[in-house]
């Protein structure tokens, strides 16, 4: 702590060169943490990325604040098919930072000939590293493993020791390609990819993932993987009884022929959770269960207040169970107001998200405004995984691929007409959805699930993905559009031009803006934002205020 600093970047730029943490569209859409730099087991080593978002184009927008002239925002925001940022790994020896000074990864040849990006970096040992890149058509993603030459002062990455994943039913990985989990020979390593049946299973890789090893196995997903020792692997999945919304945490005991699996969290509290995860200790000695469902299960966290605090509210029951929808599994989950009568008429709510790699329709508690609505105003609420959901393989997940927009929103309807009306009594029905234009949404995020909004890619079901052209659909219902001015996720830019081709069909429509709010509107404006919806929902099933 007492030794001076030692700088070992200078070309730094705010908004234009990033060193150690990732620009905006790397943290939101790749990397999900707001670092960029790992230190080697022993600390001789450390990694950082070098973001370059040179002549990226940007998005503006004005904060408002309490002052007399707005403030301009802007953020390097590339959009689909526009200018990616460059990237570079460097690795600096931290016992000779200035006289050695940072070292670059080579990025693999197969990756290097085109847009590509990096999606993460694994330390193996102090001088060995796995570096994860990815094409920009993101189907095809490489593991370099590399190792420092001493004798060059280099990072060295044999062509034998690039490992190559490719998915040709759409992209690779889930929302994001799973990392690996190395073992004590530093060589083999563990991993999460789909399998022959398209299911993501855990493998064992030693030489090429044509050879890989297949640990797991099933019409289930393994979902991720805790821990690796010499004697075993844990992982949770949501294998146990069919339930694709569920996490246990398994055990396989690598050491044992055949491996012997186990279930850690299957009957452990099965009346009380059904959804779990885990944070293990270095070795796997100990570990500490966290439980998502109602109650409590050990004395780390009892959850007193919460369990008095709701003794005198009564909370909706919840129904999860099925459909088949020609030929398709529909996962739901239904809160029925506490005092259900199956003979009685009940408005509908079908809440949508449906984008690409979610799931709605979980084993887990919360508290949040649909739970208000099916409790006080007596609304069901309705979720359901329609395609392009996870957790249910690849068939299911990549059905929406090369075409969002089509069957997310078509399977909810599909969803509430022919089954759910057979399962409940229903007066009307109504949802909730987001609406945004996919060609000014992040690069990252779109071209993943879209490709490239060109001629000779997919720039027909781009068009046909926008609600521009289908603006005269929304005369005959009522239309309430909500949005943040300062968001830098999905931007204004979106409601800006929903509104003007509404307005130019002549749709009459409500509109709520949230001044200087972001994607998540927080704080008082979250209220606001439910009680106005709340309203808006009871003028539409003409409920009493």
């Amino acid at each position: 702590p007492e030794d001076r600093s030692i700088k070992i970047t200078s070309n730094g730029k705010e908004n234009v060169i990033f060193n150690g943490i990732p620009d905006w569209v790397y943290e939101e859409e790749m990397l999900a943490v707001k670092y960029a730099l790992w230190w080697s087991p022993n600390g001789k080593f450390i990694a950082y990325v070098e973001f370059n978002d040179t002549d990226i184009p940007v998005i503006e927008y004005s904060y408002y604040g309490e002052d007399q002239y707005p403030r301009k925002v802007t953020i390097p925001y590339p959009k689909a098919g526009a200018k990616n940022p460059t990237v570079r790994v460097f690795i600096v020896d931290t016992t000779n930072p200035e006289g050695l000074g940072p070292k670059e990864v080579p990025v693999p040849a197969v990756i290097a000939s085109s847009d590509h990006y990096f999606t993460w970096l694994t330390w193996v040992t102090d001088n060995r590293i796995g570096v994860q890149w990815l094409k920009r058509i993101q189907n095809f993603s490489v593991l370099a493993v590399c190792d420092f030459q001493e004798n060059s002062n280099s990072w060295y990455c044999p062509e034998n020791r690039q490992h190559i994943e490719e998915s040709q039913t759409g992209w690779a990985g889930g929302f994001f390609v799973s990392t690996p989990y190395f073992t004590s020979d530093t060589t083999s390593y563990y991993k999460i990819f789909s399998d022959k049946a398209g299911y993501k299973h855990i493998h064992y890789i030693k030489g090429s993932v044509e050879n890989a090893i297949p640990i797991t196995n099933g019409q289930w997903e393994a979902i991720y993987i805790f821990k690796v020792t010499d004697d075993a692997i844990f992982y949770s999945s949501n294998e146990f009884e069919g339930y694709p919304g569920r996490r246990n945490i398994y055990k396989i005991s690598i050491r044992s022929n055949p491996p012997r699996k186990q279930c850690i969290t299957c009957n452990l509290r099965k009346e009380r959770c059904q959804y779990y995860t885990a944070r293990f200790s270095e070795n796997a000695k100990y570990y500490a269960l966290v439980c998502y469902g109602k109650y409590k299960i050990k004395v780390l966290e009892d959850n007193l207040e919460l369990e008095s605090a709701m003794e005198n509210i009564k909370m909706p029951k919840t129904d999860i169970n099925k459909l088949e929808v020609d030929g398709i599994t529909l996962w739901y989950k239904m809160l029925l107001p506490p005092q259900f009568d199956r003979s009685k008429k009940y408005p509908l709510l079908i809440q949508v998200y449906g984008g690409p790699c979610s799931q709605n329709v979980k084993h887990t508690f919360g508290i949040s405004w649909i739970t208000y609505l099916a409790s006080r105003e007596e609304i069901i609420v309705a979720l359901v995984d329609g395609r392009g959901t996870a957790f249910q393989g690849d068939k299911m997940l990549h059905a929406v691929y090369r075409k969002l927009g089509v069957y997310e929103i078509e399977d909810q309807i599909s969803a509430a007409k022919s089954s759910l009306k057979q399962v409940i009594h229903l007066g009307c029905i109504n949802g909730t959805v987001s609406l945004f234009f996919l060609n000014i949404i992040a690069s990252i995020y779109t071209e993943r699930f879209m490709g490239l909004p060109t001629e000779s890619d997919n720039l027909e079901h781009y068009k046909n993905s926008t609600v521009m052209a289908r603006a005269e659909n929304f005369r005959n219902v009522e239309y309430l559009l909500i949005h943040g001015t300062a968001d830098d996720n999905v931007h204004f830019q979106n409601s800006a031009q929903i509104s003007k081709a509404l307005v130019n069909a002549q749709v009459d429509f409500q509109a709520m803006w949230y001044t200087d709010q972001d994607h998540g509107i927080p704080g008082l404006s979250s209220k606001h934002l439910y009680t106005h919806m709340t309203h808006f929902l009871k003028q539409c099933f003409s409920l009493s205020e």
